[in-house]
């Protein structure tokens, strides 16, 4: 045998060898994992939604919410304040508008990029910058006003997008509010959060 036909050789079992290594580190590699996308879907009295949360963008913010969301505590929550023209929000009282107890509030991370535009959806908090616990809302209209540094120099972080049943969102805006105690926005019939499940695309 010639010594050019044994390099040949030689490299054509070297490629056949290392094939199968090489589509094993393209399957493990961060691109073929970040493939996949957690996605959570809520089952409410007006209808489903679905929104994706972007961990990238807003680590603490959305491994606080899916925590909250797989221990189940959004299961009997309402939507408890409904603005038309601005956003709707919910996750943080029960049907008799009792609060629910939280864990400890997290760090605000509105400085990611995201901005408050219809659809996405951001946590709510007090006029304490990190006082955010498990309260969310979903913009219905484009809020600029929202963005960081936006409204008091620190803004209000944006950590997902609703991607399926925004019409079950456009149901809630609509719905008729009325005030309770020193509460006002409250939708006047209950809409009530029956579950909320991690699903992934």
């Amino acid at each position: 045998m010639t010594l050019s036909r044994r390099i040949v050789l030689a490299g054509l079992m070297a490629a056949t060898t290392l094939a199968p290594l090489a589509a094993l580190a393209q399957a493990a590699s961060p691109a073929a994992a970040a493939a996949k996308t957690e996605r959570v879907q809520f089952a409410t009295t007006a209808g489903k939604f679905t929104i994706e949360v972007y961990p990238d963008a807003a680590p603490k913010t959305v491994a606080n919410f899916m925590e909250y969301v797989k221990s189940g505590f959004y299961s009997g929550t309402i939507f408890h304040r409904v603005i038309n023209g601005f956003m709707v929000q919910g996750g943080g009282y029960d049907r008799d508008m009792k609060e629910k107890p939280t864990r400890a509030p997290i760090p605000l991370e509105a400085q990611n990029g995201l901005k408050n535009k219809a659809g996405t959806v951001a946590m709510a908090r007090t006029s304490n910058p990190n006082s955010a616990t498990a309260q969310f809302f979903v913009n219905v209209v484009d809020n600029p006003n929202l963005d960081y540094p936006q409204p008091d120099g620190n803004g209000y972080a944006v950590f997902g997008k609703v991607v399926e049943g925004m019409d079950t969102i456009d149901k809630i805006k609509t719905t008729p509010t009325t005030a309770y105690g020193a509460m006002r926005n409250v939708p006047a019939a209950p809409i009530v959060i029956e579950s909320a499940t991690v699903v992934t695309k």
